[in-house]
């Protein structure tokens, strides 16, 4: 099941998602009853870049949204996919194309969630205001202002609700599953 709201601003999205999604009950990378299609440590970066909006689960991978619309999603090890009505800054790396969601006039881009080349401090904080932006203007895309074509209420900010599934602590912590990952 996805908390991402059926809406039409989300439907390639999800219908791409779907796709790829592959029910799963247990073993160690179950996202919310499918196949954890993100790496751990990728959920956690997303989760250090909006710390106060909730990630939820869609087929196995996290995304953020602003009034049920989606503005942020992370895929693999080093693909964060970014809704905005213009390119990211040349400043940040991007990452590799994600059809169709890349596609000219789709309003999605990617960019590397590591940004090697930039020190981390300004890595995140770069990240963190292209995520707010991306937030930003997909709230600004709602049609109706609260509501999916079912009636139910969209998501806004807030608390998380619980701990991110799939991943477990480690010792001193950590929340990194099997293995270091990679250093920030």
């Amino acid at each position: 099941m996805t908390l991402l709201p059926d809406l039409p601003q989300n439907a390639v999205l999800l219908d791409l998602l779907r796709e790829q999604g592959v029910p799963r009950e247990h073993g160690d990378f179950v996202y919310e009853g499918w196949a954890l299609h993100t790496h751990p440590d990728l959920v956690e970066r997303l989760e250090d870049l909006a710390p106060r909006w909730p990630v939820l689960a869609t087929f196995g991978v996290p995304v953020l949204a602003a009034k049920g619309i989606a503005a942020v999603v992370a895929q693999g090890m080093g693909t964060l996919l970014v809704r905005l009505p213009e390119a990211p800054p040349d400043l940040l790396e991007s990452a590799g194309p994600c059809p169709p969601l890349t596609d000219p006039g789709q309003g999605w881009y990617t960019v590397c969630p590591w940004q090697s080349e930039l020190p981390s401090a300004e890595s995140k904080r770069l990240l963190s205001l292209l995520v707010q932006q991306a937030l930003s203007y997909a709230g600004s895309l709602v049609e109706d202002g609260s509501s999916d074509r079912q009636g139910s209420r969209v998501q806004a900010p807030g608390e998380r609700r619980g701990k991110t599934p799939g991943r477990r602590r480690g010792k001193g912590g950590s929340s990194r599953q099997r293995g270091g990952g990679r250093g920030r």
